[in-house]
């Protein structure tokens, strides 16, 4: 599994994104063309605001422009086979094939990355560090 953090304009741009990702059946559902999760985590905070003792708001919180996901791609969905395996006669490899991962189409662009820590969100105790693209 491979992890990722997005920031997109809107969540709009996010939705488009996301749809993207799926085929629509035959009853007008939604099914994924592969295996992934998604968390929204949206306007994440930058800046906490500040509060009185009765919770009135004496400074408001800094909010990001940016809309922010979080992803998990299975790796057997966003693989790309470069050049295929070579096989003998007996179906033995004699050259594996050469293979490569990514983003799917057009995330690229949005993703972000952290050189430390695990953001403010993580998948289930997965190490955002050892597992980002």
């Amino acid at each position: 599994m491979k992890v990722s953090k997005y920031e997109f304009d809107s969540q709009a741009q996010f939705k488009s994104k996301f749809d993207a990702l799926h085929t629509e059946d035959s009853e007008g559902n939604l099914v994924p063309d592969f295996r992934f999760a998604a968390v929204e985590l949206g306007h994440i905070v930058l800046e906490q605001g500040e509060y009185d003792e009765e919770g009135e708001e004496i400074t408001a919180p800094v909010l990001s422009e940016n809309y922010h996901v979080d992803m998990a791609w299975w790796e057997d969905g966003i693989t790309t086979i470069e050049e295929e395996a070579i096989l003998d006669e007996d179906g033995m490899v004699i050259t594996p094939a050469v293979t490569s991962i990514d983003h799917p189409y057009g995330w690229k662009s949005y993703a972000i990355n952290f050189d430390e820590g695990q953001g403010m969100h993580s998948f289930a105790g997965v190490d955002y560090q050892s597992h980002k693209m």
